[in-house]
């Protein structure tokens, strides 16, 4: 179903969506705030956090921008990467705090439930290493928020879907002029049997004489995905004068059983493969504003816990364990930053931050070659520091500068000084056009797993390191009370050498070399458009694309190598996505669509059945009412997902579900 999703890019391109509910006045005067002097951001408005909420954070980045997510199904891992990058080269924080997994150098976006998230953004390649190093492709910014000052607050919101899903979310909060108070939890359920068509599988049609006629696909369910996930999340904020003080604490409980591939053939009741995680989270920050001074201080903590475990039915009602892996992460995150404003005209900011990981990684029931079990495993210890100086300067109202330097020391490796070098200039005030380009240096060092992972860790690894270049154009225009349109259209191009892979080994099993060099580029471009065309209405519409070829640069590492000049695996060459949403007297409707072209999923882009994935469109729809009745408000929204049953794969066999529905009804009390 292409067609209509095609033209409503084609349209939303030519204008889209900033989806904000009233259309703010348009003041344009060709001057941005200091601190974003030559950065390339994409930030979300709080109804895309919010449209629907049994969504996770991979959903919405899918629905909202071009960056390429990755999932392997619903409910299971979810990874982020855009400009042609891999999700490693990814870099994430929340309120100001690394949440990047220092054993696997990733996110999972599938355990973010964005009802948790009051703001976020995207920092595009260089203008991430303001805030980290390491990431090549760019930062990705979640934050939440202090609450209104509003009194005493009640939500609670039940959502009932396809496959026996149950989503519940509730939220009591309490805001004064000093004392903000926020405590939200979810839980959600779900048997998750979706039925797909199995590509992988040909069932015979057979005559009345058992001669084969024919062949096809079967439909099948998807076995053993069930997964139940609870989160909860407290925020206290306290404001007197010209300190204000932040404590965030996020816990997560996660149990979900890993769904059987494509591929598989056996019974589900003769195995169990399932995965449990609990996660805390907890960062307290301190800041302190005076006219020409702010100083903010943060202190984290993070402690991950994961439990996979892999049995199979020996006989009858006998399972024995294949793989009990255990993992266990303890991170400390203190960082200070300081920023000076001597004038409209000058900014300096420094940084100093630290970071300490303690990883026990252990799997205690490993089937050996001898038929007996052995324990195998790692216990590692790093320590991270870093240093950031940045001076911005505004030589006149309509032109900027920026350099940032940073330094790193990474356990006990200290990586070569990494300068980023911006500036912009207005082009024309009158509609906003301003152009901005970016030089910068980036490293990024290996992942405990990478060095330590037992059998196969490299220890001798070198980081991934590379130069970088962008440049863009943006506009932003409007009429108060009309209409406000805002674009931007841009050029990256980034070489990176050392480019970690896990090869296979005489041995038997897979160790990470430095083999690559990477040649990532392409353009990035975004429009969104807000619009009131006539009283009580508001429309709003936004549009993105990207085109990021990959290509391996390097030396073949073997004769049989292929791979040099190809894109890289799981790499689209272009990605996607659009929104149009309409809202009149408390009725709203939402479209959204994406779009991520043919993956390859080997090295040398062989186009073999197995080589490569499809590329698929996807549609979703919603429709909401809100009421606001005397004792409290009531909402009412149904969403569509997958709306013309797009039978797709985002990872090879991995199913994905097809058109499927979700229900949610909200109450608000008012006090």
């Amino acid at each position: 179903m292409r067609t209509p999703a095609f033209i409503l890019l084609s349209l939303c391109l030519a204008s889209s969506a900033a989806q904000t509910q009233e259309l703010r006045e348009v003041v344009v005067s060709g001057k941005r705030p200091i601190k974003e002097t030559g950065i390339v951001k994409t930030t979300f408005d709080s109804l895309a956090l919010k449209e629907n909420i049994a969504l996770s954070m991979a959903d919405v980045l899918s629905y909202n921008s071009s960056v390429f997510v990755k999932s392997y199904g619903r409910a299971t891992l979810s990874t982020v990467a855009f400009r042609g990058t891999s999700p490693s080269h990814t870099q994430v924080t929340w309120n100001g705090m690394p949440l990047t997994n220092p054993m696997l150098g990733m996110t999972d976006f599938s355990t973010i439930p964005s009802y948790f998230i009051d703001k976020a953004a995207l920092l595009h390649g260089n203008s991430s290493l303001g805030e980290s190093s390491g990431g090549l492709g760019g930062l990705v910014q979640l934050s939440t928020a202090p609450v209104p000052p509003e009194g005493l607050k009640v939500q609670y919101i039940q959502g009932i879907g396809s496959f026996s899903t149950f989503d519940e979310f509730a939220r009591i909060s309490y805001g004064s002029a000093r004392w903000r108070s926020s405590t939200r939890v979810v839980y959600s359920s779900s048997a998750n049997d979706y039925s797909y068509i199995n590509h992988d599988k040909k069932e015979n049609i057979y005559d009345d004489n058992h001669n084969i006629t024919g062949q096809y696909h079967p439909r099948e369910r998807n076995r053993s995905g069930a997964f139940k996930d609870l989160h909860a999340l407290q925020d206290v904020f306290y404001r007197d004068g010209d300190n204000s003080i932040g404590l965030s604490a996020w816990y997560t409980h996660s149990d979900r059983e890993l769904p059987m591939l494509t591929t598989d053939y056996g019974d589900e009741r003769s195995f169990e493969n399932r995965q449990r995680e609990q996660t805390l989270r907890a960062v307290a920050t301190w800041e302190h504003f005076a006219p020409k001074w702010k100083s903010t201080v943060h202190a984290g903590y993070v402690y991950a816990q994961t439990h996979y475990d892999y049995r199979r039915e020996a006989a009858e009602g006998v399972m024995n364990t294949m793989t009990r892996a255990r993992s266990y992460v303890n991170s400390f995150y203190g960082r200070a930053d300081g920023e000076y404003s001597p004038s409209r005209r000058w900014n300096f900011a420094v940084s100093l931050s630290a970071r300490q990981h303690t990883v026990r990684s252990h799997d205690r029931s490993v089937v050996t070659a001898g038929g007996g079990n052995a324990t195998v495993g790692y216990d590692a210890e790093r320590a991270e520091l870093a240093a950031s100086a940045t001076g911005r300067w505004r030589p006149t109202d309509r032109t900027g500068i920026s350099l940032v330097l940073r330094e790193e020391i990474n356990a006990g490796h200290t990586a070569p000084l990494m300068p980023s070098l911006a500036a912009e200039a207005v082009l024309w005030p009158a509609a906003g056009l301003t152009a901005r380009a970016s030089i910068a240096r980036n490293y990024r060092f290996p992942t405990v797993n990478d060095m330590y992972f037992l059998p196969g860790g490299n220890p001798d690894l070198r980081p991934e390191h590379g130069f970088s270049y962008d440049a863009d154009l943006s506009f932003e225009t409007g009429r108060t009370g009309l209409y406000r349109l805002t674009g931007s259209a841009g050029w990256f191009d980034s070489r990176i050498d050392d480019w970690i892979m896990w090869l296979p080994t005489p041995k038997g099993f897979f160790s990470p070399r430095n083999v690559m060099r990477v040649h990532a580029y392409g353009i990035e471009t975004r429009a969104d458009l807000s619009l009131i065309p006539a009283h009580g209405w508001q429309v709003d519409a936004g549009a993105s694309f990207s085109w990021t070829p990959s290509v391996n640069d390097g030396e073949p590492v073997s004769d049989a190598d292929n791979s040099v000049g190809k894109q890289l695996p799981y790499v689209p060459l272009r990605s996607a996505s659009a929104t149009l949403r309409a809202a009149w007297r408390g009725w709203s409707v939402l479209y959204k669509w994406c779009h991520y072209s043919q993956r390859h999923t080997m090295s040398s882009n062989e186009q073999s059945l197995t080589g490569y994935l499809p590329p698929y469109y996807m549609s979703n729809i919603e429709l909401g009412k809100e009421l606001r009745l005397r004792p409290m408000d009531l909402s009412v929204k149904l969403a569509v997902n997958n709306l013309f049953n797009e039978d797709y794969l985002s990872v090879l066999s991995r199913p994905m579900p097809g058109i499927n529905f979700e229900l949610f009804v909200g109450i608000t009390p008012r006090f």
